[in-house]
C-alpha cells in the first residue's frame, strides 16, 4: 500500500489522540476513513476536523456482535476495506494485589478484545480488498514490564503475540495483507488524563508528569510514523525516540532491567506521593 489515495481506512478510538491525527492525515492523503469511538462528542470533533466526509459510528469495541455488524455495514458503505488500524485503548493504575477482577477485565475488553475483535471481524474483507492491511496497537509497555500497569502491560503483550502471529499466518497463506504492530512511546493523548485508580486515590500529580515529562511525541508526528509503516510493510515500528531508548534498554539489559526500573519506579511514586504536614507544637497550641 504505497499510496493511500482512494483507499478505504478504518480506525477506532479516534475521538482523539493518535486515531484523531490517524484519521485527519489519512483524508489529507486522500483516503476514505471510517472512524468509530466510544466518545459521541469527540468522534463528531473528529469528523468535522476531516471535513465531514468520514463515516462515524459510535463504537464499544469490546463488545464482539457490534464490533462485527460495524465491518460488514462499513464494507457494504464503501465497497471494500483496505486499511484497520485497532487503535482504541485505556489504562487503570493499580498494583497487582490492589486491583480488582473488574478494572483487569475492563482493560483487557478494550486493549486486547477490542483488537481481537477488530482483526477478525475485519480481516476477510481485507483479504478480499487484494491489498489490505491492519495495524494493531500495542505500546511500549507491550515490551517491558512496568509497576501499577500489570493490567495494561498484559493487555499490549497480548496484542503484541496476537500481531506477530497473524502477521506470519498472512506469510504462510499468501494471503494480500501486509500486518503491523505499533509500539508507541509517551505520546501526548488522553489515555492517562482518563484513567482512574484502583484505588481511588489523587491522579492529578501523575497526569501532571506524564503530559509535561513523559510524552515527547505528538499525535501528529505518532501518525506518520504508523503511516511510513504501513508503505513500508513493516511488521514492527517504535514510535518516539523514547521509544526507541527503552527497546534498546531491555534489549542490552535483559531480566536485569527489572531491578533497574524497580528502582526508578520507587523514586518516581515516592516523589509523587504527598508529603506528610509537618505540626509544630507551642504553648499557644498547633501551628501547621
Amino acid at each position: 500500500m504505497k499510496d493511500f489515495t482512494g483507499r478505504v481506512a478504518v480506525i477506532t478510538g479516534a475521538a482523539s489522540g493518535i486515531g484523531r491525527a490517524l484519521a485527519i492525515e489519512l483524508t489529507a492523503r486522500g483516503a476514505r476513513v471510517a472512524i468509530s469511538d466510544v466518545n459521541a462528542e469527540g468522534l463528531a470533533r473528529t469528523a468535522e476536523l476531516c471535513g465531514g466526509r468520514a463515516h462515524q459510528q459510535v463504537l464499544d469495541v469490546a463488545d464482539c456482535a457490534s464490533v462485527h455488524a460495524y465491518a460488514d455495514t462499513v464494507a457494504e458503505h464503501f465497497g471494500a476495506v483496505n486499511l484497520v488500524i485497532n487503535n482504541a485503548g485505556i489504562t487503570k493504575f493499580g498494583t497487582v494485589d490492589e486491583t480488582p477482577y473488574t478494572d483487569l477485565e475492563a482493560v483487557m475488553d478494550v486493549d486486547f478484545w477490542g483488537v481481537v475483535h477488530g482483526t477478525k471481524a475485519f480481516l476477510p474483507h481485507l483479504i478480499a480488498s487484494g491489498d489490505g492491511h491492519i495495524v494493531n496497537i500495542s505500546s511500549v509497555f507491550g515490551l517491558f514490564g512496568v509497576p501499577t500497569q500489570s493490567s495494561y502491560n498484559a493487555a499490549k503483550f497480548a496484542v503484541r503475540g496476537y500481531t506477530e502471529a497473524l502477521a506470519q499466518e498472512m506469510l504462510i497463506a499468501g494471503h494480500p495483507v501486509g500486518v503491523t504492530c505499533v509500539h508507541p512511546g509517551g505520546v501526548k493523548t488522553g489515555i492517562v488524563a482518563s484513567a482512574t485508580s484502583s484505588t481511588g486515590g489523587d491522579m492529578t500529580a501523575l497526569r501532571t508528569l506524564f503530559t509535561e515529562k513523559l510524552t515527547p511525541t505528538s499525535p501528529e508526528t505518532a501518525a506518520r510514523t504508523i503511516l511510513r509503516a504501513v508503505r513500508g510493510r513493516r511488521t514492527r515500528v517504535l514510535v518516539g525516540y523514547d521509544a526507541v531508548a527503552m527497546d534498546a534498554a531491555v534489549r542490552l539489559l535483559g531480566p536485569h532491567y527489572q531491578r533497574i526500573f524497580a528502582g526508578v519506579a520507587t523514586r518516581l511514586l515516592g516523589a509523587l506521593a504527598p508529603k506528610p504536614t509537618r505540626t509544630v507544637t507551642t504553648t499557644a497550641g498547633a501551628l501547621r
